[in-house]
């Protein structure tokens, strides 16, 4: 069993990179890598799914993130890409920007966030991205945002980067290339984004296709180096980390599920929704039944122990369901509804020190 670690909102953690980074040297925290603070233009490479752990114990792979200087900062509750991608751009926790999982209730749908999707399909409309989710990024600034072409129009793009200045890739080897003509043109910040490391961990674990697959990141990190121009500097964080659960996974228990109108949030952060006037006694159930295995706590705790952060707005609270199932083992709870192309493998989503560790590192030229 691994221990619980909450975010520190008001220090290392991701909600406070992009300001620490958009503001003047003199505001810097000290837990800010040194490279970054007063340099003239600053890339901030996102890893998705690079957490603090899992390169500690590869570093003999990855002698370019090796080399840079940093430590570990926290993610946010749920450690999972909606809503840490989310806090990173705003600089707002989850309870404030209110997207507050990659699966959560709205309107009495489950709208998956990184599809923009319900059970009736494209949400686009009935559900705007502008509107859940209103908060500029990147502090109202428009900086250019280098990421996958295919993720233009979708919905989660619209909440989390609109109205950044957009620059799509195709491969690795574009992405480096767009980042570089964005500094010869003098930007002075530039986001980047990969996902190819999360995408690789739930599919195959963390094994050798892992390990391939981070020293081909570590050497997209080497030649973003190449590409700084005097006095600039790069920065790499990630969303979350990763633990392997494979063939983990746990069926609710049928006294559970009987209490249930329906669930939300993923595997490693399950939320129940409870029968009208069933909250107890589903808090009760799912306590006796899954208590070895998780973290079960009610809705009341997660706001009162600022799970979320320190304000929970009331359109966030009405996406939370009421009981959470927050895996501590290396195991994911099954809910017939959560599907994706394959089975997964690695997983995140849950306060594990494995998924809310990731890195905060830097360079400069």
């Amino acid at each position: 069993m691994d221990r619980l670690v909450l975010p520190d909102y008001d220090g290392p953690c991701i909600t406070n990179v992009v300001p620490s980074l958009l503001t003047t040297p003199d505001d810097a925290p000290d837990w800010l890598p040194e490279p970054a603070v007063g340099a003239r233009q600053v890339v901030l490479f996102v890893v998705d799914g690079l957490g603090w752990e899992q390169l500690q114990a590869r570093l003999s792979l990855t002698p370019t993130l090796a080399a840079m200087v940093g430590g570990p900062i926290t993610t946010v509750v749920p450690s999972t890409t909606a809503t840490a991608l989310t806090s990173l751009t705003t600089g707002l926790p989850p309870g404030e920007h209110g997207v507050v999982g990659y699966r959560m209730a709205v309107h009495g749908e489950v709208l998956n966030v990184l599809r923009w999707s319900t059970a009736a399909g494209d949400a686009r409309q009935s559900i705007p991205p502008s509107k859940l989710q209103p908060t500029p990024p990147f502090l109202g600034e428009r900086p250019p945002v280098v990421t996958r072409a295919e993720y233009r129009q979708s919905g989660f793009t619209g909440a989390h980067l609109d109205p950044a200045r957009y620059w799509g890739y195709r491969t690795l080897s574009t992405m480096v290339t767009e980042v570089d003509r964005l500094l010869r043109s003098s930007e002075p910040f530039v986001y980047a984004y990969y996902d190819g490391l999360d995408k690789v961990a739930h599919e195959y674990g963390l094994g050798e296709h892992y390990d391939a697959e981070l020293v081909w990141v570590d050497h997209t990190v080497g030649r973003l180096v190449d590409v700084l121009r005097p006095g600039a500097a790069l920065v790499i964080t990630a969303d979350h980390g990763q633990v392997e659960v494979g063939a983990n996974v746990l069926p609710l228990a049928d006294e559970v599920l009987e209490l249930c109108s329906m669930q939300s949030g993923e595997g490693r952060f399950r939320w129940l929704h409870a029968r009208p006037g069933r909250a107890a006694e589903l808090l009760e159930a799912a306590r006796a039944h899954h208590g070895d295995d998780a973290w079960v706590v009610s809705r009341n705790q997660v706001v009162d122990e600022r799970w979320l952060g320190p304000v929970v707005t009331e359109a966030a609270a009405s996406r939370l369901g009421d009981v959470a199932v927050v895996a501590k083992r290396d195991v994911a709870f099954h809910d017939p509804l959560d599907t994706g192309p394959y089975e997964l493998v690695g997983r995140h989503g849950s306060v594990t020190s494995a998924e809310m560790l990731v890195p905060l590192l830097g360079t400069a030229r």
